[in-house]
Formats: structure tokens, C-alpha cells, sequence
């Protein structure tokens, strides 16, 4: 019991310490909260910030948006782009780069952890679609699951326990990660995204995506949506976040969940494939 104590211990303090999200995307989810926010606003607040005004730059024009012409203006970026996206773009590319100068545990390889957030969040983009989400609402999809697993990064070199009982055992990683450790990834993700001031919907997404029917009411879809992507992504081994035998009997719920067939779902397969290579400029940017 005391070793746990000591384990989470150290997880808080790891949370704690982690760099927190810079200034200007702080303000910048600030703006965009906004009911009233014009793409002026958010021009004003990235063009002091010469490194988030590159990203945005670089990521509209790379092959991710698929642009004919190139774009050079902030302010057109930022129209084409739309205010949601702009947020998500700025939050994603700083979280990364907050994650990278964080510790990294030597049991989760983080290019193959990257690999699996970004199958999950393009997965999750794809299905958004299909259920005829709106298309600016589709990228929350997109960072709800490139972030779901995020309360993987503070556990430390004992992860490699919890990840052997996995193969021992075939059993879903949540679970063992309880029963080794005492706490699992999304309880610890919640405390990231406490830290990290994230919106309630993307908090849900990172608590939420083993167990979707405890999310708030209207987040369910999008976090059953980013369950079923994740579930997805584990079956056919994109990345690898340790979780090899997800819960196969939560798959007809998901299924039920986003009222869509799994046919559909195996459907996306070569659509994921291609929208990996072009999403990962988030990992670049």
C-alpha cells in the first residue's frame, strides 16, 4: 500500500511540475471562449507570438489542408482556417512541445505513443464525418484524440510492470494499471487537464474514453467517438500505447453509441493511412 502512496506521490508531483501551456495559448482559448471573438482578436494575440504565428503559417500550408495556393497572411490563415481550428492547432502544437521537454518513461517509446494519439485523433476525424458532424466541428475531434491518452506520460520506469501483466494476462491496460499502480491513465490525465485549464469536453474525452456513458450528456458522442477510434486504432496495431486487448465487449455499445456499423468503421482503413502521414506535421511543427 505504501509503495502505491509513493507511486502516486510521485505522479502528482511529476503533474505539478510539468511546464504549463504558454501565455499566448492561454489566451487564445481565452478569446476563442468568447461568443463575440472576430479573426481580428486572435491575429492580434498569435502575431506577438513568432513561433505559434510559424506553426499556423506552416500547417495551413502543408499537405494536412491541401491548399492550392499558398498562404503567407496570418489573417487569412487564421479566416480559412476558422477560429476553432486555430485554437485547436495552438493547443495541440503546445502540448506536444510541453510533453517533449517532460520526462519521458523508457517503457512507452513517445515516437510510437505519438504514432497511436495521432491514429486515434485522425480515426476520430474520419468518423466525425461519417456521423455528419460538422466540418468545424470535426478537428475537436481530431485533438480530443490526439490527447485521450495524455495521463500515460507522467508514470515512470515501473509502467514497464503494468505494460508486461498486458501481454501476461491479455487483458484491457486500464485495468492493470488500477491494479498495479492504483491509479489509471485517465485519472491522471484528468489532473493534466486541471492543470492545463482544457475545455470540459476535452477533459471528458482524456477521463472518459474507457468508460463514455460517464461523460458529461452532451460530450457522449464525441467521447464514445474517440473511444471507438481508439479502439480501432489498438485492434490494428497504429503506434503502440500499450494497450493491446481493448475491451471487446464495450464494442457493440460504442458501435451503438455513434450509430454506426463496424463494416463502416474498417471501411476508413485507407483514408486512416493517408490522413496519418499529412496529420503528422503536428508532431514537426
Amino acid at each position: 500500500m505504501n509503495q502505491q502512496k509513493a507511486r502516486l506521490d510521485k505522479i502528482r508531483v511529476f503533474v505539478e511540475k510539468m511546464p504549463s501551456l504558454s501565455t499566448t495559448v492561454g489566451k487564445v482559448l481565452e478569446i476563442c471562449s468568447r461568443p463575440d471573438t472576430a479573426p481580428n482578436d486572435l491575429n492580434k494575440v498569435i502575431s506577438l507570438d513568432p513561433v505559434l504565428t510559424g506553426q499556423v503559417l506552416k500547417l495551413i500550408n502543408s499537405a494536412y489542408y491541401s491548399l492550392v495556393n499558398k498562404v503567407t497572411s496570418l489573417t487569412r490563415a487564421i479566416i480559412m482556417l476558422g477560429l476553432n481550428t486555430v485554437k485547436n492547432l495552438a493547443l495541440s502544437t503546445a502540448i506536444i512541445r510541453c510533453v517533449g521537454q517532460a520526462k519521458k518513461s523508457k517503457s512507452l517509446p513517445i515516437k510510437d505513443f505519438w504514432a497511436h494519439s495521432i491514429g486515434v485523433g485522425v480515426m476520430a476525424k474520419l468518423l466525425a464525418a461519417e456521423q455528419g458532424v460538422p466540418l468545424a466541428e470535426r478537428e475537436e475531434y481530431f485533438v480530443a484524440g490526439l490527447l485521450h491518452d495524455l495521463g500515460k506520460i507522467p508514470f515512470g520506469d515501473e509502467y514497464a510492470e503494468v505494460l508486461a501483466r498486458v501481454v501476461d494476462v491479455q487483458q484491457p491496460l486500464n485495468l492493470l494499471e488500477t491494479e498495479v499502480l492504483g491509479i489509471d491513465h485517465e485519472e491522471v490525465g484528468a489532473m493534466i487537464a486541471s492543470k492545463w485549464k482544457l475545455n470540459p469536453v476535452l477533459t471528458d474525452a482524456i477521463r472518459h474514453h474507457h468508460t463514455p456513458q460517464e461523460a458529461a450528456p452532451e460530450h457522449q458522442r464525441l467521447v464514445a467517438t474517440v473511444a471507438l477510434a481508439d479502439f480501432y486504432v489498438c485492434l490494428f496495431d497504429i503506434g503502440y500505447a500499450g494497450n493491446r486487448y481493448p475491451e471487446e465487449s464495450l464494442l457493440e455499445t460504442l458501435l451503438a453509441d455513434c450509430d454506426m456499423e463496424w463494416q463502416t468503421v474498417v471501411g476508413l482503413s485507407g483514408k486512416v493511412e493517408e490522413e496519418i502521414t499529412k496529420a503528422e506535421i503536428f508532431l514537426q511543427v
